[in-house]
C-alpha cells in the first residue's frame, strides 16, 4: 500500500517532475480529448460509448497539473482522492503507483472515472477553472485510465488491511455507499459481511446504469477487489425480511451501516398513469440492465415506437438512450424546465443528441390517454415558462393558460427522482424516519441506534455514486470511532 511519505508533494521525484517543464508550458496543453464511439454505431449496440485515454494522451494530459502547494482539486473530491499525487504518478508512468493511490480512499475508482460529475467537484475546484479560466485537469480520465490500466495489467493491488480485531460488522446493500463502508471498515480490521437483497452485486451501478456508460465488467471487478480484503457478500437476503436486525444481533454483529438506497419510484399521480406502457425509469432500467430483458431473456419490456422519458436527469438521459438502442424511432426528453435548467450532466446531454434523441423541453405532462386495450397512445402536455428560482436556484417552470398539446406515445418512462425503500427503517423499531422517508442521522451519520449508521440514497434521498461513497466513507470513520470507545 502507498503510504502518505512516498505521495508527499515534498518527494524528491516529485520535486524533479516540477522542474522538468514550467508552469507556463504546462498551461499552454491543450486539455485531452476523449475518444468515442460513432453516434450512429452506438445508438445501435450496448457497447460503452467513452472509449478511455491512451497512455501517450494519459501521460500529456498529466503534465497540464501545476502539483500545486495547496491543491483546489482535492476539496472537490467527496472521498479525499490524493489528486495531484496519482497524477504525477501517471505523469512519471509509475501507472500502477498511481492506481494504489486511488484505492487508498476510493474502493471504486474505475466506476467513479467513468460516472461521476467531475465537472461540478473536482475539476471546478482545479485552478485552470478557478484562476486561469481554462479547461480543468481531465481529472476523471485520469482516474479512469490509471484503474483500467492496473486491472488490464493483472497486477491489482489489494490495499492493506489492519490485523482482524474480532469485530462483526453487517452492512445492508451493495450499492457504492455500502461498498465504500465495507472497504474502508475491512482496512481497519473489522469483519464486514454485506447483506445484498437483489441476486446481483452493486446495488444501482448494475441496475439503474447502462452498460454503455458502465460495463458490468467493471462493476465485478472493483467489487473482487473488496472482496479480496476480506469482505463478505451475501445476496438474495433481505434485511428486515429474510434476516432481521435482532437475528443479526445474536449472531454477534456489533454495527449496521444502512446503505439499501432509494429504489421507490415516484410518480406525477396524474390521470393515466397505470395505463400498460406507462413504467418508472426503475422498472424500465432493472428490467434491462439486470434482468436481460434487450437480451432476449425471460423478462419482458415493452419498446415501443415513440417512447417518451419525463425528466431532466441522469437516470432519465439513461432511459432515453437505451429506448433508443432498444429501437425507437423516435426516442424523447419531455422536461418541464429548459435545457439549462437539467441536471443531468452536460457529457449526457450531448451524447443524447447524438444519439438521435429529442429534446421538449419546458412541456409537462397532464394526463395519459390510452385505447381500448388499456394502451397508452397518446399524452396531453402543458406548455411551461420559467418563472424566478426555487430553493434549488433554477427557475421555477409556470403554467402558459390554454397553451396544452397532444403528441402520440406508445411508451411513457416516468424519471422524476425516487424515495427510500422503507423495508430496513419499518423493520426496525426505533430508527427516526423523516416526513421524506429518509434516515435520519447525525452529522456522522449516525441514527437514532447508536450502533447504527447510514448514508447513501437512504439518507438523501437521491444523490450522486460519489456521494454515497463520501457517506460511507465517513460513516466508516465514525462508527469505528464508536465501537473504540464501546465495545
Amino acid at each position: 500500500m502507498t503510504d502518505n511519505k512516498a505521495t508527499s508533494r515534498n518527494t524528491p521525484w516529485r520535486e524533479q517532475l516540477r522542474k522538468t517543464i514550467s508552469n507556463k508550458e504546462r498551461t499552454v496543453i491543450t486539455r485531452v480529448h476523449m475518444h468515442e464511439l460513432a453516434p450512429d454505431i452506438r445508438n445501435k449496440n450496448n457497447e460503452e460509448v467513452n472509449m478511455g485515454l491512451t497512455l501517450d494522451e494519459a501521460l500529456l494530459e498529466a503534465k497540464r497539473c501545476l502539483d500545486c502547494p495547496n491543491p483546489t482539486c482535492t476539496s472537490g473530491c467527496p472521498v479525499n482522492i490524493d489528486i495531484p499525487s496519482f497524477i504525477k504518478n501517471i505523469e512519471r508512468n509509475a501507472i500502477l503507483e498511481a492506481a494504489a493511490v486511488l484505492k487508498q480512499t476510493s474502493a471504486l475508482p474505475a466506476v467513479c472515472g467513468r460516472v461521476c460529475p467531475q465537472e461540478k467537484q473536482c475539476e471546478a475546484s482545479c485552478i485552470y477553472t478557478q484562476k486561469l479560466g481554462k479547461a480543468a485537469v481531465a481529472i476523471g480520465y485520469l482516474e479512469r485510465f490509471a484503474a483500467d490500466y492496473e486491472r488490464k495489467s493483472g497486477k491489482a493491488s489489494i490495499p492493506e488491511c489492519a490485523p482482524l480485531n474480532g469485530i462483526k460488522i453487517a452492512v445492508v446493500g451493495s450499492g457504492p455507499a455500502g461498498l465504500s463502508f465495507a472497504g474502508d471498515m475491512a482496512k481497519r480490521g473489522y469483519k464486514v459481511t454485506v447483506f445484498e437483497a437483489l441476486h446481483e452485486i452493486g446495488g444501482v451501478l448494475k441496475y439503474g446504469i447502462p452498460e454503455f456508460r458502465l460495463p458490468n465488467d467493471i462493476i465485478d471487478a472493483e467489487i473482487e477487489n473488496i472482496k479480496q480484503m476480506g469482505v463478505e457478500i451475501i445476496t438474495n437476503c433481505i434485511v428486515g425480511k429474510t434476516i432481521t436486525y435482532d437475528e443479526l444481533k445474536k449472531q454477534g454483529y456489533k454495527g449496521l451501516f444502512v446503505g439499501s438506497g432509494a429504489g421507490l419510484p415516484r410518480f406525477m399521480n396524474i390521470p393515466g398513469e397505470n395505463l400498460i406502457g406507462v413504467m418508472s425509469s426503475n422498472e424500465y432500467l432493472t428490467r434491462i440492465n439486470l434482468m436481460g430483458a434487450s437480451r432476449n431473456g425471460d423478462t419482458p419490456v415493452l419498446s415501443g415506437e415513440n417512447v417518451a422519458i419525463i425528466g431532466g436527469g441522469n437516470t432519465a438521459m439513461d432511459a432515453v438512450r437505451t429506448a433508443k438502442r432498444l429501437g425507437a424511432k423516435h426516442a424523447m426528453i419531455v422536461y418541464r424546465r429548459s435545457e439549462q435548467e437539467m441536471p443531468a450532466r452536460i457529457e449526457e446531454i450531448k451524447h443524447a443528441k447524438e444519439e438521435g434523441v429529442e429534446f421538449l423541453t419546458l412541456h409537462n405532462p397532464i394526463e395519459y390517454m390510452g385505447d381500448e386495450q388499456g394502451r397508452v397512445k397518446t399524452m396531453r402536455l402543458q406548455k411551461m415558462a420559467l418563472g424566478e428560482p426555487d430553493a434549488s436556484g433554477r427557475r421555477s417552470p409556470v403554467e402558459i393558460p390554454g397553451a396544452i398539446e397532444t403528441i402520440t406515445v406508445d411508451t411513457v418512462i416516468v424519471s422524476i427522482g425516487v424515495s427510500p425503500n422503507p423495508l430496513v427503517p419499518s423493520s426496525i423499531p426505533g430508527l427516526t424516519v423523516s416526513k421524506w422517508g429518509t434516515l435520519v442521522v447525525s452529522d456522522d451519520l449516525q441514527t437514532s441506534i447508536p450502533a447504527i449508521y447510514a448514508g447513501g440514497d437512504i439518507v438523501r434521498g437521491g444523490a450522486t455514486v460519489i456521494l454515497a461513497m463520501g457517506d460511507g466513507r465517513k460513516a466508516a470513520a465514525a462508527m469505528d470511532q464508536y465501537l473504540m470507545s464501546n465495545c
